[in-house]
């Protein structure tokens, strides 16, 4: 409906680290409504915690949301939103800050066994059950979300980073599990298919051996749906930078490498991709190299993937 919505990584509250008020949410920017963008209002109804990434499933209203943390890993949200809303534009601004229900997911393996965090997944193609379990204080006012959890209520994942809807469903990249995840990966991108209530793992990148050179990739982390199929991520890991490409098999390829060293000659640094999309027409797959902030237009010739 012609606006985006925008997600605060930082849940300081008011007087910590400087903040003059609690950070933690999520915002609707309006190009055509500058009005609402001078005093912008949180939308408290998404919850209060360091959000990575939100997408709209446009058939059923539900919003998803990711959140990067740890200690304990971090969490995947639905938004149910209230009987009868439509999306619109200006619609959010009138809920209230508890309107709705935000939930967490619980899931299941194939034989009913409760999985405690993604990082269990070991091979593409896994499939998981979905309960949602309702969160009990989705501003955190005495307890972080994701801490407001009992051991065995929840399924966490270390790093959720950026979402996608397409196909019917949200994809959503897990950057790496390291000493915090019960299964060490450099990178996993799973589905949600919101009809069969199920994640499916699309990606998986092992543990990249040596992130100085080329050949694995590790942390994944904005993504983007390819018009000719598969998907296309901004790599955010150790060592060299790439934007990469992934087939519908989950077989990964190099795109594009960022060799703008902002280290030194002799501890080089290569800052992270971001905000990787195609153009309209498809001609055209944008992206951003972080720092020092560089947008790029990379034209094809772009061909559609054969099936496999």
């Amino acid at each position: 409906w012609g606006t985006w919505l925008t997600c605060e990584e930082n849940s300081d509250r008011a007087g910590e680290n400087g903040m003059t008020k609690d950070h933690g949410y999520v915002f609707e920017v309006d190009p055509s409504d500058r009005r609402a963008n001078r005093d912008p209002r949180p939308l408290k109804f998404f919850g209060r915690y360091d959000h990575e990434a939100v997408v709209i499933d446009p058939k059923r209203g539900h919003a998803y949301l990711t959140e990067d943390d740890a200690e304990p890993n971090g969490l995947f949200f639905r938004w149910k939103p209230p009987h009868g809303f439509t999306h619109g534009r200006g619609r959010f601004r009138t809920l209230a800050d508890d309107a709705g229900v935000l939930q967490a997911p619980k899931c299941y393996d194939s034989g009913g066994r409760y999985v405690d965090d993604l990082s269990r997944a070991t091979k593409i193609g896994t499939v998981y059950g979905v309960d949602w379990i309702d969160v009990p204080d989705r501003d955190g006012k005495a307890v972080p979300v994701r801490e407001q959890f009992d051991t065995g209520e929840v399924t966490r994942a270390r790093k959720l980073e950026g979402m996608w809807w397409s196909d019917g469903g949200a994809y959503l990249v897990s950057s790496y599990a390291r000493a915090e995840s019960p299964v060490q990966h450099d990178g996993q991108v799973w589905f949600y298919d919101p009809k069969r209530r199920t994640l499916t793992l699309k990606v998986l990148l092992g543990v990249n051996p040596d992130p100085a050179e080329d050949g694995a990739f590790d942390g994944p982390d904005n993504i983007t749906v390819s018009p000719y199929g598969g998907l296309v991520i901004a790599e955010d890991g150790e060592g060299v930078s790439h934007l990469f490409g992934a087939t519908d098999s989950g077989r990964t390829y190099p795109i594009a490498r960022n060799d703008l060293n902002i280290g030194t000659e002799d501890e080089p640094e290569f800052s992270e991709f971001t905000g990787v999309t195609f153009s309209p027409d498809g001609k055209t797959l944008y992206a951003n190299i972080q720092v020092p902030g560089i947008m790029v237009a990379i034209k094809g010739p772009w061909k559609r993937q054969k099936r496999r």
